[in-house]
């Protein structure tokens, strides 16, 4: 199993960041796909960035962003592998919703933007942006 627990989520102003941090422990083998989903009140859950920590041999780690935060937002991971963050800049009231930590998922092609591809959820985090 994956434990992911998240971060850093709070009340900003539109024009604001925020940096949401989502640290996994148990067997983090299972983190070579990781993503951020956000849902807001009445809304499904949607896939917002992720991040795929291949090897060098298969290219590397990859990241996809939704087109809605493309240029705003920016996933990376710690050295360590264990930590996943979401640079949150620019932020707009439509970015508000609860933020969720996503481990042991699909990455490739539109897969990661679907929740039911991810095994492992965090807690969540609330984003409010007004």
């Amino acid at each position: 199993d994956v434990q992911l627990v998240e971060s850093g989520g709070g009340s900003v102003q539109a024009g604001g960041s925020l940096r949401l941090s989502c640290a996994a422990s148990g067997s983090t083998y299972s983190t070579n796909c990781m993503a951020w989903f956000r849902q807001a009140p009445g809304q499904s859950r949607e896939g917002v960035a992720s991040f795929y920590y291949g090897s060098s041999y298969f290219g590397g780690a990859a990241t996809n962003y939704a087109d809605s935060v493309e240029g705003r937002f920016t996933i990376s991971r710690d050295r360590g592998g264990n930590v996943v963050y979401l640079q949150m800049d620019n932020l707009k009231p439509e970015d508000t919703g609860m933020y969720y930590c996503a481990a042991h998922g699909v990455c490739s092609g539109d897969h990661w933007k679907v929740a039911k591809y991810f095994t492992y959820w965090g807690q969540g985090t609330q984003v409010t942006v007004s």
